[in-house]
Order: C-alpha cells, then structure tokens, then sequence
C-alpha cells in the first residue's frame, strides 16, 4: 500500500493510495482461502472446494471487503504516521472510470482512490489569571420565604359552598362551562365544562373574571373580551371574541392557615422545617441562575481571547443545526425575517458567526478538558441516567433500555457533566468577585432578541473525545 500526501491546505489534508494488482491478488486468496473451510457447495465435500471455484462464486463480495479493510488499514496508517486528530471521518472518493474499478476488483489493475480529511486546529491554551469576573449572589429573604409559603397555603386552601343565591366575589373559586365565538363562529379551544376558576387570579384573558364578579350559581353571562395582542395562538391575537358561561358552582376560600399542620400536608414536620425547605429550594434556583451568568460571561471572556481556524465541516454542521432551530421557531410563530427587521441573508450571516463562536469554544473547553485530564465516570453517568428516567414516569422500563442501546444517547448524556466539570476547572484559574444583588438584578435579562441569540450562543457541549 503506496500513502502520498498530495494536498495540505490550513486544516484540510488529502491523501492518494495506491493499492497494487499484485496486493489486490495476495489479500484476495487470503481471504479466500479463510473461508475455504467454511462453505458448503453442492457437488463439493467441506473444505475441498477448488480456490477458483470459490473465486468464480464469491470472489466480487470477498474483494468488496478486501477494499473496505484496505481503506480502514489506510485511514489508520495515514492517522497515526502523520499523528493526526479528526475532526469528522475521512471521505474516501474512489475512481470516477468505472473500468478502472472493474479492473480493480478483479485484481488485474492498481486501485488508486483518495482520502480527504480535517483535522483539528493546533492552538495553545491562554493564560486567564487577568481574567475577573463577577458572581452575582441573592439570599433569600424571610419576606420572600413567606410570600412562597402563602402561595403555597393559597394553593392548599379548601373552598366551601356560598350560600344559595349568594354572589360571586373577588377570590371565590368559580366552576364553569362556556362557549366562546369569534365573529359569531366557535373557536378551537374556546369551549370547556366544569373549569375551575379563581376570581381574580388573572390566568383568564384579561377581563373575563371581571366580568363574572357578582354572578350565581345557574347565571348564564354574555362574557366579552380581546385577546391581547402577543396572546400565544396567533390567530386568536388581537380578535375580539364573546363567550357564554354559565356559572354551576360558587366557592368561598377558607380560612388560610400557616402552621404545623399545613407543613405536615407538605410532608414536612413543622412550619420551621417547611420554611428551611423552601429556604433551600429557593437557593438552589438562584444559584443555578447565578452560574448560568457566570458561564455566559466566562465564555465570552474564552471567545475574546481565542482565535484559530476552524473545521469548515464542524462550522457548518453546527450551523445547519442552529439554522433549522432558527426556521423551525419563525415556522412556529407564523413569522418572517422581514417581521423580524432583518433579511435572511443578514440572518444566515449573523446565525453563522453564533455557529462559529460554538465550534471554537467547544473545542476550546475540550482542548482544556484533555489538558486537565478531566474524566466523566460512569457512575456520575448512571447518575444522570437516573435523574432522566424520573422524568418518564411509568415508562422507566424503556427509557432505560432505550439509552442502554443507544450510545449516542449516553454519549448526549456524558457531554454535559464534562462540559460543567471543565467549566468549573476553567472557573478556578480566573479572578471571581461576589456582588450581593436583589433576585430582580440576578432575574433581569438583557434585550429578549439579543439574549435570544446569546442563548444559541453557548458553547456546544464538549464531549470527552469530540468537542462536536
């Protein structure tokens, strides 16, 4: 087997190989004579069929595989004597003259095919001790703990029959059937029986519940309202629309009570335990808002200070992915580029730099994850394996077996607890400042269309092996 580099360009290699005839005809009897022993013809005793007959019989099927371990052999030599690293599978590109390949097959002609590769970008890790960047803390308050806690008793409250002829107030618990129409019409989604509605909770289109403040049970009310512009369904948004409703139930709240009893109902064994659970839950979510900030700005420091060529099949693989997402959504929301103050042109250009800004720190956080000798145990695998399966209740069974025999999957569940592993890494060679803020600064998003874009601006989760 004859390997000569015919091409280096930036990140792209090309490779010629060259099989002899004569090669070609040694692998072939070799394989031939291997499965000698193994065939049974009619006409021949085991293993004393003549080579040429098993020539004549099998002969373009066993070459078929005599080629394809030629290529493999041939993608692995040109790897480790040139000590390469991929960063997606070779392409081999065979003859185009199909005699040539005839020839070949029959091992009466040389086969000659390349072997296009890209390898990965060869860059130096910097050093990020100048780096400073801010971790935003909130404490819960007791104020906020409380106002959890009265929701939560809210949500507990039993609610006790008005009595009969007694009108409808503010915080009663209404049961109702209705019909809504649009332009005299009936609506998708418009109709429900036996809905429970809270007055004044505002979960209805606004001024729905207004409009059923003093009614009885057995009123049949003419509801009308306008369903706000940016309402979710976007031929209801903006329509004006007309319900009837007719009132079957009127409830009054009981008594809301914040004690023991209503921690037992929680599972919790007093009100101070109920409130240091809830203390906890509420530190745990602020946290993860915390660190999601932080990441983002420690990539941004990571993509300000990087900068080397990237894959072109990695940048447009990543691409192709954010760019389905992005038709996916404006297919979703009946919109168009033009409604979005851009061009598809512009779009394709700003949606690949955010492919671009991925690839590179992916492999950013990769190249730092090797350097490190960062490791994903199977055991911390298993452990989000199980967090996973708690999500398909009732179908444990499957999920199970389903990632179990998918490694893609577990390796899509791998990819993540390396990437948070490195991150942290990553977070112990930089300067962290703690600020105290309000949960409103923590919660406080940029511009939605820019943090949008930020969002699919995160890296890509950087695999063990392939930060694609």
């Amino acid at each position: 087997m004859q390997v000569t580099e015919t091409k280096s360009e930036g990140l792209k290699r090309e490779f010629q190989v060259v099989l002899p005839a004569a090669e070609l005809e040694t692998r072939l009897a070799t394989e031939l004579d291997g499965i000698k022993g193994k065939v049974q013809l009619k006409g021949f005793r085991p293993g004393k069929v003549p080579v040429a007959h098993l020539r004549k019989v099998y002969g373009r099927s066993v070459m078929a595989d005599v080629v394809q371990n030629a290529v493999n052999e041939a993608n692995q030599k040109i790897v480790e004597d040139n000590k390469l690293k991929l960063a997606l599978e070779p392409q081999v590109q065979m003859p185009e003259d199909k005699d040539e390949i005839e020839k070949a097959l029959d091992a009466k002609a040389d086969l000659a095919f390349k072997i296009a590769l890209e390898v990965m970008p060869s860059f130096d890790l910097v050093d990020l001790s100048d780096v400073s960047l801010t971790k935003l803390v909130v404490t819960p308050s007791d104020e906020e703990i409380n106002e959890t806690i009265e929701r939560m008793a809210s949500a507990n409250r039993a609610y006790e029959d008005r009595p009969e002829g007694e009108a409808a107030q503010s915080g009663d618990r209404l049961t109702i059937d209705f019909t809504g129409r649009i332009d005299g019409t009936p609506f998708e989604g418009g109709t429900g029986e036996g809905i429970d509605l809270d007055l004044g909770s505002n979960t209805f289109i606004p001024g729905f519940e207004d409009q059923l403040v003093g009614a009885k049970v057995g009123d049949e009310r003419l509801v009308k309202v306008t369903f706000p512009e940016n309402y979710g369904a976007e031929h209801l948004a903006g329509k004006e629309a007309e319900f009837d409703v007719t009132v079957k139930a009127v409830k009054a709240p009981g008594e809301l009570k914040i004690d023991d009893e209503l921690a037992k109902t929680f599972g919790m064994d007093s009100l101070d335990a109920l409130k240091d659970a809830v203390r906890s839950t509420m530190g745990r979510e602020y946290e993860a808002a915390s660190r999601q900030k932080l990441k983002k700005g420690l990539l941004d420091a990571l993509d300000s200070r990087y900068s080397f060529e990237l894959p072109p099949s990695l940048v447009h693989q990543e691409f192709a992915a954010v760019w389905a997402q992005v038709e996916q959504d404006l297919k979703n929301r009946g919109k168009t580029f033009e409604d979005e103050d851009t061009t598809e042109e512009k779009a394709r250009e700003e949606y690949r730099r955010i492919a671009e800004r991925r690839v590179r720190l992916g492999l950013v956080l990769a190249q730092a994850g090797e350097s490190a000798d960062i490791k994903v145990s199977d055991d911390e695998v298993n452990q989000a394996l199980i967090a996973r399966i708690r999500q398909f209740p009732g179908q444990e069974q499957q999920v199970w077996d389903f990632y179990r025999k998918t490694p893609q999957a577990l390796a899509e569940l791998r990819a993540p607890l390396f990437e948070e592993k490195v991150v942290d890494h990553v977070l112990g060679q930089v300067k962290l400042v703690e600020e105290p803020v309000s949960k409103e600064t923590l919660f406080a998003d940029e511009d939605d269309a820019e943090a949008a874009k930020a969002d699919k601006a995160e890296a890509a989760p950087a695999g063990e092996s392939n930060p694609a």
